[in-house]
């Protein structure tokens, strides 16, 4: 009984080991999750997209649609923690240019499920899947707080770094509401300006931030991020000379 319905779905049998079977259970729903609602997938989408049996997914998953769409969803935040992950080679900006190219990516390829994963309300959310999205926000920042080398941010520069982090899933979703407009390398230079200058703006009020700051900008170089921003920026400067009389 078990082989056979192992059997249906691809008319060959192929006996897996358990945890293979399940990852390819899930990779099949996080594609389905990825480009519809989470109430637009059925088991039987799951089934057949996996070459699987109705019966099958749910000796795997026995909460049925719910249970494998938060092990997706786990699985996806796993995969968005690790875009911010990056090796301590290159000047911070150029770090986390390199986290957030993998990041838009990683946007641009589930578009649908990442809308419906920021945005909630589907019928699927529960306060399980809400937390697993904060751990995403809460891992994202962790990681830059990696990068700026803090290991322990005061109030202010967390504040500010979790703003960032939820700019840039606003920024993100706008993005594909407007057909990823701009391309992604563009979106990609405005936030890490973002980025910066929220930096800039906490610094100027909290001596921990204002330390980061400096050493921040001292590990920066001309050709990176912030030196383009510096040099794009500094021209304004002028205009608010006033102010400082």
């Amino acid at each position: 009984m078990g082989s056979g319905a192992e059997g249906r779905g691809t008319g060959t049998y192929r006996r897996l080991p358990v945890a293979e079977r399940r990852r390819e259970l899930l990779v099949a729903a996080l594609d389905l999750f990825s480009h519809r609602a989470p109430e637009q997938v059925s088991i039987d989408d799951i089934a057949a997209a996996a070459g699987a049996s109705r019966p099958l997914v749910y000796r795997y998953f026995p909460g049925g649609r719910q249970q494998i769409y938060e092990a997706a969803l786990r699985s996806a935040a796993e995969q968005l923690v690790g875009c911010f992950a990056e090796p301590p080679v290159g000047t911070p900006t150029q770090r986390l240019s390199n986290a957030l190219d993998r990041y838009l990516a990683f946007v641009a390829e589930h578009d649908a499920g990442f809308s419906a994963l920021v945005r909630g309300g589907c019928v699927t959310e529960t306060s399980r899947t809400t937390a697993i999205i904060d751990e995403v926000r809460r891992g994202a920042a962790e990681q830059v707080f990696v990068h700026l080398g803090v290991p322990e941010p005061g109030l202010m520069l967390r504040m500010a770094v979790r703003s960032w982090i939820a700019a840039a899933e606003t920024v993100s979703l706008i993005w594909l509401d407007e057909g990823r407009q701009p391309p992604a390398d563009e979106l990609r230079g405005w936030l890490i300006d973002q980025f910066v200058a929220i930096l800039a703006a906490t610094a100027a009020g909290d001596p921990q931030s204002a330390a980061i700051m400096s050493a921040f900008l001292a590990h920066e170089r001309a050709d990176s991020p912030a030196g383009g921003l510096a040099r794009r920026a500094l021209p304004l400067t002028g205009a608010a000379a006033h102010l400082l009389r």
